[in-house]
């Protein structure tokens, strides 16, 4: 467990650990978990160059506002943009990729209880925003990611340490259950990762959990189910649900302390401070550059090691790699907006 003094305590090393004018884009940037940690990531670094997606304009123009007033020096660019479509992930790439040589950090937090809706790209609309769209993001963005000094790392927010059975015959989840349809995309996100670390092992690749917290996860959410998660949400988020300040500095730590490094460990981030470890990878080894970790920075126990293990033993890294090339190629003729053969299957 890392205590919430101990993240504190790596992150008001960022500013000088860091050199100024790190390049970081954050998708699901305008609400939640993504404002929360944007706004720590701010307080912590020095002239930020940054880019952060989201679907409100007016929250957009609010929240770089806000940067600009914590940070003067730092530049603030609001992508307004509907990520569940990967055409327009490719767009909002593109005009990144058109401005910067490399870039330094990818945070992904968009998400949703909307399910059984189907994207204009006939993806599963809750499957698009949490796992294909963030995906095809990491994917157009990890060349700039691979080139960058000093920090290179992915942080996707979503089920990490919750990774369960996959279906390979429903991919998009359009059937699984929805209890179950976490698990199902939380392993197919960490597989994704692993793949992307034997293309990038000079990349950091962090999935984490981030516990309860305030967010507007259920606005827009239909059916019974969606109504309790909702309810459910008004009596515990008082009780149980971590400070929106806490939020940020637990997911700005993971964004950048090297406890979590590349496998290659370069450009590894703010040096460890004393008592803290190397965290251990999905693959149970210490610093293997791809993480699945809990809301308190601990990595996933043996539990999910022994799953991610068979998944791999039985070609699962490979199957779901396949599966997603193959949807990016259905849906805009490539693999990556560089070139078509940008990311290759592992």
């Amino acid at each position: 467990m890392v205590s919430l003094s101990e993240v504190e305590s790596s992150n008001v090393r960022i500013a000088s650990a860091l050199p100024p004018g790190l390049v970081a884009v954050f998708v699901g940037a305008t609400s939640g978990i993504g404002h929360y940690t944007l706004k720590q990531f701010v307080q912590h670094t020095r002239q930020p160059r940054i880019y952060f997606v989201g679907r409100s304009h007016d929250a957009g123009e609010r929240i770089a506002a806000e940067c600009q007033q914590s940070d003067p020096d730092g530049q603030y660019t609001f992508l307004q943009a509907d990520t569940s479509l990967i055409h327009n992930v490719d767009n909002v790439c593109r005009e990144i990729a058109n401005k910067e040589k490399t870039i330094n950090l990818l945070f992904l937090s968009t998400g949703t209880l909307l399910s059984h809706t189907e994207t204009t790209e006939s993806l599963h609309f809750a499957t698009s925003v949490v796992y294909y769209s963030r995906t095809r993001f990491i994917v157009n963005l990890l060349p700039l990611l691979r080139g960058a000094p000093h920090l290179r790392r992915v942080v996707t927010v979503f089920g990490a340490g919750k990774e369960g059975p996959i279906t390979t015959s429903d991919w998009q989840a359009w059937k699984v259950p929805m209890l179950s349809q976490r698990g199902h995309v939380s392993s197919m996100t960490t597989l994704s990762l692993e793949a992307l670390a034997k293309e990038a092992p000079e990349v950091s690749f962090i999935h984490n959990f981030p516990g309860v917290v305030k967010t507007n996860l259920a606005r827009g959410g239909e059916g019974l189910a969606v109504f309790a998660l909702k309810q459910a949400f008004k009596v515990l988020n008082p009780l149980l649900a971590m400070s929106n300040r806490e939020c940020g500095e637990r997911q700005t730590f993971l964004a950048t302390s090297a406890r979590y490094p590349s496998k290659t460990a370069e450009a590894c981030g703010v040096p460890l401070i004393a008592g803290l470890a190397t965290a251990c990878g999905t693959n149970g080894q210490s610093g293997s550059g791809v993480y699945s970790v809990d809301m308190d920075g601990t990595s996933a126990g043996a539990k999910v090691e022994a799953l991610l293990a068979k998944f791999r033993d039985g070609g699962l890294v490979e199957m779901v790699w396949k599966h997603t090339m193959e949807e990016f190629e259905r849906i805009t003729g490539v693999r990556a907006i560089s070139d078509g053969s940008a990311v290759a299957c592992p």
